[in-house]
């Protein structure tokens, strides 16, 4: 154990310190603070968090979560955006000596510079309750700006967590699933209703587990160019492949171009982007690619 026990997690030692502050929860923030001790082990459980490990917290809030991952880790990094939150923090961890806090917006840290700093460059581990707006942008960043991360566990909405382990064909497919899964191997490890958390959001929540591959089994020769075609191929998800690809005229993929290069793998040419997995999207750019390089040598 690198520090006490942890005290928070349950409602009366969560309420005690609000009001020792006089805390008031800002909505902007989407903040709800975990109020159930066998979560919180799930999602440490969940993390896999060893003594040998360093982990990035994003968003601590009061510091529930960041007790425990203190007494399990090597280190945290604990990376809140709210001020006031920060002399609770200050109070909830003092325990701990191994815990850094900053009072900063996630999207503008560095998080690969951090990793090198604290911990050698080795891969670090991310953990976080995250408010809808921003998990899309945060989880990007990590798998775009190639921080070194060997796993992310994170608490969402239950129906984003959903969609980022969905597969093709279903109603939950989609731009996040793909992106997901061409940098790591989803599964959802507990749900978790609205009563665990205070104030009680108005919607269920899921703990998800992303296993950040070392380098994707799939690799696209430009990524950028793959979630492109992604997301213009869900834009509207019920027109065709063809057609929308063509309405971005950005891509600069023509209809005929879209045909050629799906008859080339064997699909027909009125399927929909939303029942193509995502070997077949990795496929259908590298393919392009090799269309574009034609074309420049004659």
């Amino acid at each position: 154990m690198a520090g006490p026990i942890p005290t928070l997690g349950n409602p009366k030692n969560t309420i005690e310190i609000l009001n020792k502050y006089r805390f008031v929860f800002q909505k902007k923030y989407g903040q709800n603070f975990l109020i159930d001790p066998h979560v919180l082990d799930k999602i440490i459980k969940a993390a896999d968090i060893t003594d040998q490990d360093y982990v990035v917290e994003i968003g601590p809030g009061i510091g529930t979560m960041t007790q425990y991952l203190a007494s399990a880790a090597a280190g945290v990094t604990a990376i809140e955006i709210d001020r006031a939150l920060i002399p609770i923090l200050q109070d909830t961890l003092q325990g701990y000596n191994n815990v850094d806090i900053i009072n900063e917006d996630v999207l503008k840290v560095d998080l690969k510079e951090l990793a090198d700093k604290k911990n050698n460059g080795r891969p670090i581990k991310v953990v976080a309750n995250l408010p809808y707006y921003i998990t899309t942008p945060i989880i990007m960043g990590l798998f775009e700006k190639h921080v070194p991360v060997s796993g992310i566990t994170v608490m969402v909405q239950k129906e984003v967590a959903e969609r980022m382990q969905a597969g093709p064909g279903t109603k939950d497919y989609g731009a996040l699933s793909l992106a997901v899964q061409y940098y790591a191997q989803p599964y959802i490890a507990a749900y978790v209703p609205p009563n665990c958390f205070m104030p009680r959001p108005g919607v269920g929540s899921a703990v998800i587990r992303l296993n950040v591959y070392e380098q994707p089994p799939m690799q696209a020769e430009d990524e950028a160019l793959l979630f492109a075609i992604i997301r213009a191929s869900f834009n509207q998800r019920r027109k065709t492949l063809q057609n929308g690809l063509s309405h971005v005229p950005e891509l600069g993929i023509s209809k005929e171009l879209t045909v050629r290069i799906l008859e080339e793998m064997g699909l027909s040419a009125s399927i929909r982007g939303e029942a193509l997995t995502l070997e077949q999207f990795v496929t259908f750019t590298n393919l392009y690619i090799r269309c574009l390089k034609t074309a420049r040598k004659v």
